[in-house]
């Protein structure tokens, strides 16, 4: 196992483990306990109360955050021709179609989010096996297949991102970059929460929004009151 530097060290300090702060005070320590000099990405990790080996509660959706990510995403538009200018227009950085299905059959990924028109998914289908595993698989109900490439693409661009609950029921998401202000965080990572909360399953049983913490690149965990946000 791997020594802790003393940055991390001194960070962990700052952090008490058995306080639970609200989303406002977490997103203020997540500045002040951040240990690396490039500008680390914020994320937050929510579990939650379900059965993802269940169908009905395999929790998945896309949500716009108000700041956007602080990150440039790289998109790839697969369409026919007569949809290929819009796509370029709204900033796509790779439109076409069989060329990048042989990229992506020879093992290329180099994308943050594919993009499909639902008149070539038949074409794609058998991307399956490299994009799946990636979560780059175009899907109806993310929005990333759709005949309006533009305004798909206009969204990616502008901080919309895609959540799915994981095998053990936890939901992973960067809401930023530590440069972003407390007040830019906090509201990123409410929206996913909301978000979250509109996506409750109706089979759920029990406690469902079980912990939320949030955490920079390298940088400890910070456990986060889950009545705070649900407020």
């Amino acid at each position: 196992m791997a020594s802790l530097t003393k940055k991390r060290k001194v960070a962990n300090t700052k952090v008490d483990i058995n306080k639970a702060y609200t989303l406002q005070e977490a997103t203020s320590l997540v500045k002040e306990v951040n240990t690396t000099k490039f500008d680390s990405s914020v994320d937050l990790h929510v579990r939650l109360g379900v059965d993802p080996r269940k169908a009905d509660q395999q929790v998945r959706g896309t949500v716009t955050l108000p700041n956007g990510t602080g990150k440039t995403k790289k998109v790839l538009v697969l369409c026919t021709p007569d949809k290929e200018e819009a796509a370029t227009a709204a900033g796509a950085d790779f439109v076409g179609l069989d060329e990048f299905v042989q990229k992506i059959e020879g093992g290329w990924t180099d994308v943050d989010v594919i993009i499909a028109t639902p008149s070539v998914m038949p074409k794609i289908g058998r991307l399956g096996k490299v994009l799946g595993p990636r979560n780059l698989m175009p899907n109806p109900k993310t929005g990333t297949v759709t005949n309006d490439v533009a305004a798909a693409v206009n969204e990616v661009k502008g901080g919309k991102i895609a959540f799915k609950v994981d095998k053990a029921g936890i939901v992973h998401a960067s809401i930023g970059r530590v440069s972003f202000t407390p007040e830019k965080l906090a509201q990123n990572g409410q929206e996913l929460i909301n978000a979250l909360l509109k996506l409750k399953p109706t089979t759920i049983k029990g406690t469902y929004l079980k912990g939320v913490s949030l955490a920079a690149t390298m940088g400890p965990g910070i456990a986060i009151d889950t009545k705070s946000v649900q407020n």
